[in-house]
């Protein structure tokens, strides 16, 4: 665009405020509406994107807002996704109209896009089987708009038919002889309701917890871990049973942790829990005891030591893995007791890294009580690997007493790398790094000459020069 045109812009923008603030308490006129849609159909960029800020935040009135969705079939495609875009943040419903017959009879993929977003602002109960349906559009852009649709659009019986849609396939008219959808549907599905805090779908996704699907349990498994409550601890129980050992079965277990952790006394979070195993055969209840040491309290830890002083060996080696499993470092002198006594060094292994893992936990105690606790677990460390995470998890310890602990590794080639790292993650503090600057600085030169990781070089160099690091996205983030 020609310079000369910005004095224009900026005239256009500054007159169409003032007449907005004169005009505060009435319908907007005719002109001003004449005006915007001038501007959403001229050729120039510029303006058009003055106009659609004007469709967003200006104009007010279902009358114009029926004007403004009028112009769609009327505009090119770039423009018309715009205008959805704009009436989508307008949030005034009389366009839902103009919205359907885009998604209708566009087969431009951005401008779908656009609508289905739109929807999603703008739709009512009325739209939800449609955006159902859009979970399975062949393009991904369509599935994800779907999706973020279905999370925000409003209706008091949404939830109940997006729940619906897991035990009855009303999201697939291409497949409805099965008797569900497919499981990856079915996971979208659940995420959705766990998005939308619906609590009201809670039965649905408790049962879905138990699904012959590993993908769909742990979906709604996490879901729980968001939304239930001690009512649902039960069927949450057989969930954790239904889990195959490993992976599944531990976030299961957290699943359950998270829930009973909503209790705000600790001493009274196991309860339920509990409830829940004592209707349980025998088996069931050892299998579900790893669970009860994530939850914790004194309940729990009496029924999991009467399991470590069992003559059984399986017994005693489930009890060994609950205490592991503790959620603070309150566990810390049974664990160092059972690095030093244990009959089984496999046993004595798994509490020294349960006690590596909780000893920095920030749990009440002073910083330099965590660090001593992490220097008694390297000294209890009889192999490098423990020896570099007790390394890691001092990073957790954020004080210059830690930098100078960590310090002295880095000229030990077996444990360099993991100080080095560990050492640039407490400087990425700035308020730590800066209030001792002198140390940082003279460590994170030996980081830099030290390092073989490339990023862990970079940020040393920021942090010396004062700037900061952004940590890059996961997959999943972005």
């Amino acid at each position: 665009m020609q310079r000369t045109r910005w004095p224009l812009i900026c005239g256009l923008g500054i007159a169409l405020g003032c007449y907005t603030i004169a005009r505060a308490e009435v319908e907007p006129g005719a002109e001003l509406v004449q005006l915007v849609i001038g501007l959403v159909q001229d050729e120039d960029k510029d303006l058009r994107a003055l106009g659609f800020e004007q469709v967003r935040t200006e104009a007010k009135g279902a009358g114009a807002t029926s004007q403004f969705a009028a112009l769609l079939p009327k505009l090119p495609p770039e423009a018309q996704a715009a205008l959805l875009s704009a009436l989508a943040d307008r949030g005034d419903p009389a366009a839902l109209p103009a919205v359907r017959d885009v998604l209708k009879t566009s087969r431009d993929e951005p401008v779908r896009v656009a609508a289905i977003a739109a929807l999603g602002f703008l739709g009512e109960q009325d739209d939800v089987r449609c955006l159902l349906e859009l979970l399975c559009a062949a393009v991904p852009a369509e599935q994800e708009a779907a999706r973020a649709g279905l999370v925000r659009v409003s209706g008091s019986t949404v939830s109940a038919e997006i729940a619906a849609a897991l035990t009855r396939n009303t999201a697939q008219p291409a497949a409805r002889d099965t008797a569900q959808p497919a499981a990856p549907l079915r996971v979208t599905l659940i995420e959705i309701l766990a998005n939308r805090r619906a609590f009201d779908a809670l039965p649905v996704v408790l049962a879905a917890a138990t699904d012959d699907d590993v993908a769909v349990r742990a979906a709604a498994m996490t879901a729980l871990g968001q939304l239930a409550g001690p009512e649902q601890i039960a069927g949450m129980v057989q969930a954790v049973l239904r889990a195959e050992p490993g992976a599944e079965r531990a976030a299961a277990e957290k699943a359950i942790m998270f829930v009973c952790r909503r209790l705000e006394d600790a001493e009274k979070r196991a309860l339920p829990l509990l409830a829940a195993i004592d209707r349980l055969n025998a088996s069931d209840r050892t299998a579900l005891l790893p669970t009860l040491g994530r939850v914790g309290g004194t309940a729990a830890l009496t029924i999991i030591e009467g399991a470590i002083g069992s003559p059984d060996t399986a017994l005693h080696e489930t009890g060994i893995r609950a205490l592991c499993n503790w959620p603070d470092a309150s566990i810390a002198p049974r664990l160092i007791e059972l690095v030093k006594t244990d009959q089984h060094p496999e046993h004595g292994t798994l509490a020294l890294r349960a006690l590596i893992r909780v000893a920095p936990l920030p749990d009440g105690r002073l910083p330099q009580e965590r660090l001593d606790l992490l220097k008694e677990a390297l000294a209890l460390s009889t192999q490098d690997a423990d020896r570099n995470q007790v390394l890691n998890r001092a990073q957790a310890v954020r004080t210059v007493e830690t930098l100078r602990f960590l310090l002295p590794y880095v000229d030990q080639p077996d444990f360099a790398q993991q100080a080095c790292e560990s050492i640039v993650e407490l400087a990425h503090h700035r308020e730590l790094r800066d209030a001792n600057k002198p140390e940082f600085h003279a460590a994170l030169d030996k980081v830099i000459q030290t390092s073989r990781d490339s990023i862990v070089v970079e940020r040393a160099n920021r942090y010396k020069n004062g700037q900061t690091w952004v940590r890059p996205k996961s997959p999943k983030q972005k």
